[in-house]
């Protein structure tokens, strides 16, 4: 090690010990609440999706800022307009779940001594004593009516933020921040110095801290550019938008620029930090953006490469004065504002799900009821479906709209009428001034309702017409043209009976685009980037028709650690993860896509319980064809009478709580079914119970699990056109 030279400091060797003047915070992010019946308690399996990274020179500074970039709609450990309180305080202390911690600011709020907080918790007290400071900073603000100075650096010092002490003082976060300016108060740029000034680092890994006197930085970062990173990995937000911050950053130093990156997030490559000319390793919010911004006058920021997070600050930044690059914020605004979008899709006379805003519970009870249930809700500014559902009927619609109207509270919450049946398609593209310069159309498997980010993704597209193909992409022409596109977007389609209506529009990368740069082998980001610039980039041409091998993409699920979750798929999203597999046809490349995320060939037995009357007759045929290919079939009831009806042979076996045998779950857990196919009746929870109980059972005993008719037709196909055992393998460089 004394030969390795240390490659921070870039003059000492790497047998060195580090002298820190810093304190680092990693705290993971759980995802929890997106699924039914979870077990919340924390325990030796892993359940987060991801983690973040804060550093400061004081305990408390870094622990507020890491709950801050979790992003979990709190402003810091405490003084938040969101409230996580607990009723029943000493089981929040004894039991762990991802919100404890909220429970141990309740406790010493409510006055309740470290000692006992120690003794229920088993927290070290170090840690408690710290957390108490806290505590005790928030009391001291909300007791005065006029911060003085001694006091508001006090409170920056400890990691509060302008909101969270506006909220204390019952003001706006702006007019902390003039009187911030007013007595001189503002953060300093440090370096992360493994050497503590010892040796000159010369390192361009930075974050800020209030508890320092002078910038520890050589600003040399004028006219760069900044890329607003994705912030933790959460279900709806992962690596495919860090390959979109890493891909802009390269291109934007072939060009010649020096980049800048702001992200939270140790997990990513983003924040390694030799990909950048300087590495903020900050919280994405507009506070600590416009410090950054205030102190190296960059040419301007970034928003549309990391996911929703950097998205959702477009406006706010802009209004106080930072200059967004690529698309302007009130485009961003109008595409994300659901209200606005309609208007516009009115305008250019394209079709869209019969909608409304609402503001009362009432209001949205008589509109279901006029356009048929079932019927979606969704909040405004959302992403991967926080708080979207399908509503059947009127009190289900109730239940739902009570836990989405906290979401969004400025903004209105919209529901629309939910297509059955109806196929789900995505057009990717980049467009410059309005004009699309590459385009890639992509469909789902699974027909609409389940989450884009939880579907089967097909490219090229396979079984759409190309009438639909036509209407989307001259659709997708309109809506650029009008919005004046200048960079990546992402509108998501449904197509029925050759009618193509809109979902949704994205004016930012979306987590298909590295899957349809990898496919079609051309850099989407890269052409983004110097869109963005302001490079004059030509159109290149659609090579779709021409294409002789299909991509298909397919979700990873966490289901197995995630214990008592209901294994089921929805417009919420729930995989954590996915893969992507390419073949000379579709069967190929979706066999390869089912073997990578973990199902076993050759499967020879199948449990079906497939549904309605609707799907049942629907997966008649498919069964008929695994039966030619040798599998044995059980079902439960309902299913195994209508299959014997219809001259399909075929074992029943009980429901699991029917307490008869042959039982399902015993049958599960001896190891003899292969495939588990079990189609929801309904978007309805309660009457799930015996489903239920078997999905559980095959994600526990790792038995592959489809819940989705349309995937278990394709599933039936691929079997019969293809040996899984005997599938072409070939370099991605030979397709």
């Amino acid at each position: 090690m004394y030969e390795l030279p240390n490659s921070i400091t870039k003059t000492t060797k790497a047998f060195f010990e580090p002298a820190l003047d810093y304190i680092v915070i990693k705290v993971p992010r759980w995802d929890l609440k997106k699924f039914r019946l979870v077990k919340r308690k924390l325990g030796s399996s892993m359940k987060s999706v991801g983690e973040v990274m804060a550093i400061g020179r004081k305990f408390e500074e870094a622990i507020q800022k890491a709950m801050r970039m979790l992003d979990i709609g709190v402003e810091g450990l405490t003084a938040s307009r969101t409230k996580v309180e607990f009723e029943e305080l000493e089981e929040a202390l004894k039991n762990p779940t991802e919100e404890r911690i909220f429970a141990v600011i309740q406790a010493l709020k409510q006055g309740y001594s470290v000692d006992w907080v120690h003794s229920l918790t088993h927290i070290n007290k170090w840690f408690i004593y710290k957390i108490q400071n806290i505590v005790n900073i928030e009391k001291k603000i909300g007791s005065y009516k006029n911060l003085s100075k001694e006091l508001l650096l006090e409170a920056k010092q400890h990691g509060f933020s302008d909101r969270q002490i506006a909220n204390l003082l019952g003001k706006d976060a702006h007019d902390v921040y003039l009187l911030r300016k007013k007595y001189s108060i503002n953060p300093f740029i440090q370096h992360i110095d493994t050497l503590a000034a010892e040796y000159p680092a010369k390192t361009n890994y930075l974050y800020l801290s209030y508890n320092s006197t002078i910038h520890d930085f050589d600003f040399k970062l004028k006219g760069s550019i900044v890329i607003i990173g994705s912030g933790p990995y959460r279900i709806g937000s992962s690596v495919e938008f860090d390959w979109c911050c890493v891909n802009t950053g390269k291109t934007l130093r072939e060009l010649g620029y020096k980049t800048v990156i702001v992200n939270c997030n140790p997990e990513t490559v983003s924040t390694d930090y030799d990909q950048s000319d300087a590495l903020f390793f900050e919280e994405l919010t507009t506070e600590t953006i416009w410090e950054i911004y205030n102190s190296i006058k960059p040419k301007g920021v970034i928003v549309s490469m990391g996911g929703q997070t950097p998205n959702n600050l477009a406006l706010k930044l802009h209004k106080i004065g930072i200059k967004i690059l690529g698309t302007s914020p009130q485009s961003i605004d109008k595409a994300e504002d659901r209200s606005k979008f309609s208007t516009l899709l009115d305008e250019l006379e394209i079709e869209q799900p019969e909608w409304s805003k609402l503001s009362t519970l009432q209001d949205a009870l008589t509109f279901a009821n006029i356009v048929g249930y079932p019927v979606l809700v969704r909040p405004s500014y959302v992403l991967s479906g926080a708080a979207m559902a399908i509503a059947t009927d009127d009190i289900e619609l109730t239940k739902f709209l009570q836990k989405a109207v906290n979401v969004s509270p400025e903004s209105p919450v919209v529901i629309s009428k939910f297509l059955v049946n109806a196929k789900e398609l995505e057009f990717d593209a980049v467009a410059q001034n309005g004009k699309i310069i590459c385009s890639a159309i992509s469909e789902h498997v699974e027909n609409a309702g389940v989450h884009s980010g939880d579907a089967t993704l097909v490219l090229p597209a396979q079984r759409t017409y190309l009438e639909t193909i036509r209407q989307i992409k001259k659709f997708s022409s309109d809506i650029s043209k009008s919005l004046n596109i200048n960079g990546p977007f992402n509108i998501q389609f449904l197509a029925k009976d050759n009618k193509v209506k809109v979902i949704e529009c994205n004016l930012r990368a979306s987590r298909s685009f590295p899957f349809i740069s990898k496919t079609l082998k051309k850099n989407f980001i890269e052409v983004a980037t110097k869109v963005i610039v302001g490079k004059k980039v030509d159109v290149i041409q659609d090579n779709i028709y021409t294409l002789d091998y299909v991509g298909v993409k397919a979700p990873e699920f966490s289901f197995t650690r995630l214990e008592g979750a209901d294994p089921t798929t929805g417009v919420e999203m729930a995989s954590t993860g996915e893969v992507a597999c390419l073949g000379n046809d579709f069967d190929e490349a979706f066999l390869k896509a089912l073997t990578a995320v973990g199902y076993k060939f050759p499967i020879k037995s199948v449990l079906i319980s497939s549904g309605t009357i609707e799907s049942k007759s629907e997966l008649l045929e498919p069964a008929r064809q695994l039966i030619k290919l040798g599998i044995v079939f059980y079902a439960t009831p309902g299913t195994a009478k209508f299959m014997k009806a219809n001259d399909i042979p075929v074992e029943t076996l009980e429901w699991p709580l029917s307490g008869k045998s042959p039982n399902s779950i015993d049958i599960l857990k001896s190891g003899q079914i292969d495939l588990v196919i079990n189609i929801p009746k309904n978007f309805q929870e309660e009457e799930l119970t015996n489903d239920y109980l078997i999905r559980r059972t095959a994600v526990d005993y790792k038995i592959p699990l489809i819940t989705n008719r349309q995937l278990a037709m394709r599933l039936t196909e691929a079997l019969s056109n293809k040996n899984p055992l005997n599938l072409l393998i070939k370099s991605w460089d030979e397709y």
